[in-house]
C-alpha cells in the first residue's frame, strides 16, 4: 500500500492533478497495486484565508507518507516568493529532498523548437543538487538601504551534500544504462573554490566506485550551448543547485515546453514530492484547456521512485501513445479539454 499525500495546490494545479490521479488509478488497476491519497490545502487560498503558509507539523505529517504529488504553487494575489519559499523550498529542506531529478525527453509528435532534432536526439536527465548552493539562504544586507549598501549571497557546498549528489547520480546513471556517460556541469575556471569541490569528489568517487561509468565535465555556459547544438551529447548531467535551476528551464524547452516538463524532489532514503515543473497559470482556471501532460509525468516518475518501474513504463508508453495519436500537445489548441488528454491516457493504459 502506497500513502500518497496529494498537495493540488493553486490555479489550474488541482485540474491537473486530477489527470494524474486518473492516470495513477489506471495504472494501479492495470498492475494490481493499492494506494491511499490524502489532500493536503495548502497554497494561496490557505494563506489569504488564515495567514498560515505552511503549519510546523506539515514536515513530520508529510514523514508519515511514501510520496508527496503536488500540483503547483503561486497565487497572484499573494506577493512572490512567499508560498515559494515557505512551501516548496522548506518542504525540500526540511525534508532533505537533496536530489532534484529531470528527465529531458522529447517525445513523439511533439514540437521542440531545435532545428532537425528529434526523439532520437533528446534524452537525457538532469541531476540537480537541491538543498544548499546559493539557495542554502546564507548571507544578508550592510548598510541596507544606503548607497553604500552591500548584499551577500553564499553558496554554501558540503561533502556530504556534494557526495551524497554526485552518488545518487552515478547510481542513477547506471541503473538508467543507456550511454554509462554521466556530465559533471560546473565552472571551475572561475568557481574555484565551490567546483574544485564538486570536480575532487567526481573524480574520485567515479575511479574508486564507479568505473565502468564514463566521466565527462563541462562548464555551464557550454551545457548550455551543446544542449541546443548537441543535445544527444548527453546522457546523465549531475551539477549544483544554481546551475541545475537554470539548465532545466533550457531542457524543458527543448523538450517542447512547461507542458511536457516533470521533476522530482528525492530523498533516496525519506518522502520524495512530485510535481508538473510549469506554474500555476492563474489566468486558466477552471477553463479545462491546460495541457495535463507533465502532472501525468510526474505520476510517471513517482511511480518509478515508488519502486512500481512496470507501472512506470507502461504509464510512459500511455503518454507516447496519446501523444502520438494528437496533432498537438497544448490540450486546448487541439480541441481536446484537460480532462479528455487525462481520459485518452487512462484509456492508454487500460489497453497496454
Amino acid at each position: 500500500m502506497h500513502k500518497i499525500a496529494v498537495i493540488p495546490g493553486d490555479g489550474t494545479g488541482p485540474e491537473v492533478v486530477v489527470e494524474g490521479l486518473k492516470a495513477l488509478d489506471a495504472v494501479a488497476a492495470k498492475q494490481g497495486f493499492k494506494y491511499e491519497t490524502v489532500e493536503f490545502d495548502f497554497g494561496g487560498d490557505r494563506y489569504l484565508r488564515t495567514g498560515e503558509v505552511l503549519p510546523d507539523s506539515a514536515a513530520d505529517d508529510f514523514r508519515q507518507f511514501d510520496a508527496i504529488y503536488l500540483g503547483a504553487i503561486g497565487h497572484p494575489d499573494v506577493k512572490p516568493g512567499i508560498l515559494e519559499k515557505g512551501i516548496l523550498l522548506r518542504l525540500r529542506f526540511e525534508l532533505d529532498q537533496y536530489i532534484n531529478l529531470r528527465p529531458v525527453k522529447l517525445y513523439p509528435n511533439v514540437p521542440t523548437p531545435i532545428k532537425d532534432k528529434g526523439p532520437e536526439d533528446i534524452d537525457f536527465v538532469v541531476v540537480r543538487e537541491n538543498t544548499e548552493g546559493l539557495y542554502a539562504g546564507s548571507g544578508g544586507f550592510l548598510k541596507k538601504g544606503t548607497p553604500d549598501e552591500i548584499a551577500v549571497q553564499e553558496s554554501i557546498n558540503t561533502r556530504k551534500g556534494v557526495e551524497r549528489c554526485l552518488r545518487y547520480a552515478f547510481e542513477y546513471t547506471q541503473r538508467r544504462n543507456k550511454d554509462n556517460t554521466l556530465t559533471l556541469c560546473g565552472k571551475t575556471n572561475v568557481l574555484t573554490y565551490a567546483f574544485d569541490l564538486w570536480e575532487r569528489v567526481f573524480e574520485e568517487i567515479g575511479a574508486a566506485d564507479y568505473p565502468a561509468i564514463k566521466r565527462d565535465y563541462a562548464h555551464v555556459d557550454a551545457i548550455c550551448m551543446w544542449m541546443v547544438k548537441n543535445p544527444e551529447w548527453f546522457d546523465v548531467v549531475v551539477t549544483d543547485n544554481m546551475f541545475g535551476d537554470i539548465i532545466t528551464d533550457l531542457g524543458a524547452m527543448i523538450q517542447g515546453g512547461m507542458g511536457i516538463a516533470a521533476g522530482g524532489n528525492i530523498n533516496p532514503e525519506g518522502v520524495s514530492m512530485f510535481e508538473p515543473i510549469g506554474g500555476s497559470a492563474p489566468k486558466y482556471t477552471g477553463q479545462n484547456i491546460i495541457n495535463p501532460m507533465a502532472a501525468i509525468g510526474a505520476c510517471q516518475l513517482m511511480l518509478d521512485t515508488l519502486g512500481e518501474y512496470e507501472g512506470a513504463n507502461i504509464l510512459e508508453g500511455a503518454i507516447v501513445s496519446t501523444l502520438t495519436k494528437l496533432d498537438d500537445m497544448g490540450a486546448g489548441r487541439m480541441g481536446y479539454s484537460t480532462a479528455e488528454v487525462g481520459d485518452l491516457v487512462a484509456q492508454a493504459v487500460a489497453d497496454a
